[in-house]
């Protein structure tokens, strides 16, 4: 009797070892997942041209102050402060400042004298001091070329002040 006898076919148990090669098949992304991706990346390449573009707009519309328009200018008048005399002395005067703030100018070799403009309603004054080496110094005060105040400072630490007044009728823009 010659014939050829079977196992029966059982399905061998698979190992830890055949289950690692085996490659998985590689997993689909959905149509709807890709376009919301796509959506997205265009929304913020859109959102980054859009502004883009509006730093250039700005850029290019903001020029600066236009010649069309004109400037606001206080109307001011022509001072001029004059001190005289020998020495040094720390001189406080009024100029072209809309918050009312003095100038300044600590041992001033004398004579000294500067015109400037001041703003209509403010009032032009020039205080002098006389250092500790004393002496005698006048202030003069000068309004559109009129004299208008002088005071004299004498001794250590002398002191006087000129002061004027300009009428807002009078002024002239500078």
């Amino acid at each position: 009797m010659g014939g050829t006898t079977r196992q029966s076919e059982k399905p061998r148990p698979e190992s830890a070892e055949s289950k690692t090669r085996i490659d998985p098949e590689p997993v689909a992304t959905p149509p709807s997942l890709l376009r919301r991706a796509d959506r997205s990346g265009l929304i913020v390449a859109g959102a980054a041209l859009a502004a883009c573009a509006g730093l250039v707009a700005y850029g290019i519309l903001d020029t600066g102050p236009s010649d069309d328009r004109p400037e606001r200018r206080t109307p001011t008048a022509s001072v001029t402060y004059e001190v005289t005399g020998r020495g040094a002395a720390d001189i406080t005067y009024q100029a072209r400042s809309e918050t009312g703030k003095a100038t300044v100018v600590k041992a001033a070799a004398l004579p000294w004298r500067k015109t400037v403009d001041v703003p209509v309603g403010q009032d032009p004054i020039v205080s002098i001091v006389l250092t500790e080496q004393g002496g005698q110094a006048r202030c003069t005060l000068a309004i559109r070329g009129r004299h208008v105040q002088t005071a004299t400072a004498t001794g250590t630490f002398g002191r006087a002040t000129c002061a004027g007044a300009l009428s807002t009728a009078a002024g002239t823009a500078s």
